[in-house]
């Protein structure tokens, strides 16, 4: 412990030096804050502090960040590490500033720091009073329209990382994790600490230096990955040498997985609570996948009394289903959305669909090649239910022709 902090002979109640307790004193103020906006919201509103100092069980009270980093490369590197090394501590809602808190990142710094930023469990931009100003805009229009890009997916990817925020609530997993943890058994994936999952389902590579034309993506297991950009599967299993341009930073959909986003743009969450909902299917070789999607109010505490949508999709034989999972203490309080799916992306199918058939409603419903992200002049890179008409909290099937 730095003495600034304290002189080790400034004693503590009951003999302890400070040393003992001096991140423990930082928890407890994260707590008495969190604490005192609960009493104020009347003990039903979620409270949201930030804190960088923490102490074991810091992870109940609220999020933190790495500290005070610095507008380089490096910083930008091992802020990754960083944030796998706090997820699996425990400390699961993290986060690094973007751009770097000291110093003043160049243009192709601070958008490679979005970029990957995006994928942060917690996701901010921070700067020290004394640097420039750094706003996205500032950087040419460019730039400014690729880091617009790359808050975009975040954006639309948040119905995944609350469904995620949900199982690390109730089991500790990270929402961050190292390669390893969702491929164990896999040797090459233990000293990776570039790349990342996103839960179990996407893998991202960070690019790390300036000007890189290229990057080498190890994509493990024996499945298929789909890359976001195009489409494109890759078996697993292999190091791909990936030509990479200043767009967006390598980013893959494991084959078997489901994953749920909002993709229209708004200004807010707040007006996104209405919107459809995409989910894209990821095939594995068997022509399966699985996906689940945990909603609430996203403020009160009434989920803890079963007002909250758990479903699970599961993707076999051709059919996608709909099945509630929610927990044996649902029905004390209800939560209902009439929020319905707006698209069904298939990824991996081995033919064009000439349809589907929506059951219980016995709907036909168009398939047609679509892109991966509602975006100007995207290409249609995947087949597309369209308009489906179903309720994302309800029971269906939808059977692809």
């Amino acid at each position: 412990m730095d003495p600034v902090t304290m002189p080790r002979d400034a004693i503590h109640y009951g003999g302890a030096e400070h040393r003992e307790l001096h991140n423990a004193y930082g928890f407890y103020f994260h707590m008495a804050s969190a604490d005192g906006l609960r009493r104020r919201g009347g003990g039903n509103d979620r409270p949201f502090v930030l804190s960088r100092a923490f102490f074991a069980g810091s992870q109940r009270i609220g999020a933190v960040w790495t500290g005070d980093n610095t507008a380089d490369w490096d910083q930008l590197r091992v802020s990754v590490p960083m944030l796998l090394t706090l997820g699996l501590a425990g400390m699961t809602f993290s986060g690094a500033d973007i751009g770097g808190f000291f110093g003043n990142p160049d243009p192709e710094l601070l958008l490679r720091w979005y970029q990957i930023g995006a994928y942060y469990p917690f996701f901010r931009a921070h700067a020290h009073h004394d640097t420039r100003r750094r706003e996205p805009w500032l950087f040419g229009d460019r730039k400014t329209e690729l880091i617009r890009e790359a808050i975009h997916v975040r954006y639309g990817l948040l119905p995944y990382y609350y469904t995620l925020f949900r199982e690390a609530n109730l089991s500790g997993v990270p929402v961050m994790r190292p390669l390893w943890m969702e491929f164990p058994s896999d040797e090459k994936t233990y000293s990776n600490d570039e790349a990342f999952m996103i839960g179990s389902g996407l893998l991202v590579q960070g690019i790390y230096t300036e000007g890189a034309k290229s990057a080498s993506v190890y994509l493990p297991g024996r499945e298929l990955w789909y890359d976001l950009r195009n489409g494109v599967s890759y078996s697993g299993g292999r190091v791909y040498e990936l030509e990479v341009s200043e767009e967006c930073i390598p980013t893959f959909q494991r084959g078997g997985i489901i994953i749920p986003r909002k993709d229209r743009f708004r200004r807010s969450t707040t007006q996104m609570v209405g919107d459809p909902y995409t989910l894209v299917i990821a095939l594995n070789s068997s022509l399966e996948a699985e996906g689940e999607l945990y909603i609430d109010d996203g403020k009160s505490n009434e989920f803890q009394q079963g007002a909250y949508i758990h479903r699970r999709f599961i993707f076999s034989g051709g059919k996608l289903t709909s099945i509630n999972v929610a927990g044996a203490e649902s029905g004390k309080k209800e939560f209902f959305t009439d929020c319905n799916i707006e698209r069904i992306i298939l990824l991996g199918h081995p033919s064009q669909p000439k349809g589907a058939l929506v059951k219980p409603a016995n709907d036909r419903v168009d398939v047609e090649p679509g892109p991966l992200f509602l975006r100007r002049g995207a290409k249609p890179f995947a087949a597309v239910i369209r308009n489906p008409k179903v309720q994302i909290g309800q029971d269906w099937t939808i059977e692809v022709l």
